[in-house]
């Protein structure tokens, strides 16, 4: 027998065995490798999401401001703004009670009725506003007309709107107003207590105060579907600095209904705010720009709110309000930045200066 013949077969065999052990324990062996380097890497970082939202007090537009601003060629609202517009500009979505009615044709009217330029709307825009809340005691002022232009002018400039509304179409789209940045939703809501006993206007519709069309709202919008509820209620005393019972229990009655956010305007004057990381309630803002010049009426508060989203926690808020205080002649809004540089005249210091004092004695400290 030659044995080079019989050694080859026992010699393959042999290497096939040894070939097809190493090969398995490699295989085993890349197997484990993604597991092992999925075990070693670092768990993933949560992710975090951060809207900026601003409020403002009421926006009239009284007579002497129409004056102001009027040039020989329309009007111009840029001076009034210019020193607060940059505060509004960086915010991620801006918030104003538009308390007047816009026109076209020219006959425009101050107080008890707000009829104003649709210029108005230009410096809304340029200013940096995102929605222009309607429901006020004033929004009948203009008539059916007046709410019908207040409308297209708005949307004319992609300025989103609520609390009024034009038509039933109108009131479909932004009945509950829905806004998302960066990841962040919103659902908006806007009430209002009157409106000056003014009927509204055929086929227009205002949202009144009522509980129990509010609690119908409210229930409308799955929480699952939003982030933040918001509402904007136009309520209070006219003048009066601390807010009343009738305030409280209905900003209560909001919460139990699913509202994180609460902006209040009407009274004219600031209002005590309360803020933590779990709810907002504003009571008032007071005037933003308007031409009532006595005490506590010649500026409001412009209040920061963040809102912070981790994954599936609760979104926390971060308020800071800001005072503003009109100049005059010109309705200069000035915060403190501004107004404490600026070379007022000695009258204008001194009112400047009490209005600062009355707001730090009513409110404390600007942030929360």
């Amino acid at each position: 027998m030659n044995l080079r013949s019989t050694f080859h077969p026992l010699l393959a065999a042999t290497l096939i065995v040894a070939a097809t052990a190493a090969n398995i324990l490699y295989l085993q062996r890349l197997r484990t490798i993604p597991a092992e380097a999925e075990a070693a890497a670092p768990e993933p970082q949560p992710v975090v999401r951060r809207l900026s939202l601003l409020f403002a007090g009421d926006w009239m537009q009284h007579t002497p401001q129409i004056a102001a601003a009027r040039t020989p060629s329309g009007f111009d609202y840029e001076p009034s703004f210019r020193h607060i517009a940059p505060l509004f500009r960086q915010a991620d979505l801006a918030f104003v009670n538009l308390e007047t009615t816009l026109t076209r044709n020219r006959t425009y009217t101050g107080y008890p009725c707000f009829r104003s330029p649709a210029a108005v709307a230009d410096a809304l825009k340029e200013m940096g506003v995102d929605v222009a809340l309607l429901a006020n005691n004033h929004c009948c002022d203009g008539g059916s007309d007046g709410i019908r232009t207040t409308v297209e002018e708005l949307d004319a400039r992609g300025i989103r709107h609520t609390g009024v509304f034009s038509d039933s179409t109108d009131y479909r789209r932004n009945r509950i107003l829905r806004l998302e940045r960066n990841g962040i939703r919103l659902a908006v809501v806007n009430y209002t207590y009157g409106t000056n006993g003014l009927p509204v206007p055929q086929e227009r519709i205002v949202h009144r105060i009522d509980t129990l069309r509010m609690a119908e709202d409210l229930q409308s919008i799955p929480r699952d579907s939003v982030d933040a509820v918001i509402a904007c209620m136009h309520w209070g005393n006219e003048y009066e600095r601390r807010p009343d019972a009738a305030q409280r229990r209905l900003a209560g009655f909001l919460q139990r209904h699913g509202v994180d956010i609460i902006a209040g305007s009407h009274p004219h004057v600031i209002q005590p705010f309360e803020a933590d990381s779990s709810r907002v309630v504003l009571y008032s803002l007071g005037n933003f720009v308007s031409n009532q010049q006595k005490r506590y009426c010649d500026g409001g508060l412009v209040a920061r709110i963040e809102i912070v989203k981790r994954d599936t926690l609760p979104v926390r808020f971060a308020t800071t309000v800001i005072p503003v205080w009109v100049y005059r002649p010109d309705y200069r809004i000035l915060p403190p930045e501004v107004a404490d540089t600026l070379p007022l005249p000695a009258e204008a210091r001194r009112r400047y200066e009490e209005f600062m004092e009355d707001t730090r004695r009513l409110i404390g400290r600007f942030d929360r």
